[in-house]
């Protein structure tokens, strides 16, 4: 299988990312679940790290345009480890929306080539409008 463009570092950092990814998803499926929610958390955020490195991961989430954004993902950690699991994913939902809604449209533009359901993903990005938002990608 190739490799791509990923060092060996960064494919472990995807693999902390994609254990991060189902962690939330579990944590979501079990009503809420705080231990999953939080592990998911915290391997996402290892996983970024290990993917750009850490002096880019600062100087992603300390950015001045982000900081509502880095402001509600920690705020929404925070909740979910005062036992406020729901409230707390909300607002965490919400910031990771600011942190990387730059990002949804080159997703949208990747899942247009989606063999059967691509074009039907292609009409709601258009009818919504994200196809424009990539303009400039902040990384």
């Amino acid at each position: 299988m190739p490799t791509m463009w990923l060092s060996d570092n960064q494919k472990i950092g995807v693999v902390f990312c994609s254990g991060g990814g189902f962690f939330l998803i579990g944590g979501v499926m079990l009503f809420f679940d705080r231990a999953m929610l939080a592990m998911g958390n915290v391997l996402f955020l290892i996983g970024l790290t290990i993917i750009i490195g850490p002096q880019k991961t600062l100087v992603f989430f300390a950015r001045k345009q982000k900081a509502k954004g880095t402001a509600a993902f920690f705020a929404g950690l925070t909740l979910i480890l005062m036992r406020w699991p729901l409230i707390g994913f909300l607002v965490e939902l919400y910031g990771i929306f600011i942190l990387f809604g730059d990002f949804l449209g080159t997703i949208a533009g990747f899942a247009r080539n989606f063999p059967v359901i691509g074009p039907y993903i292609g009409l709601l990005v258009d009818r919504v409008g994200l196809g424009q938002r990539n303009s400039e990608l902040p990384v």
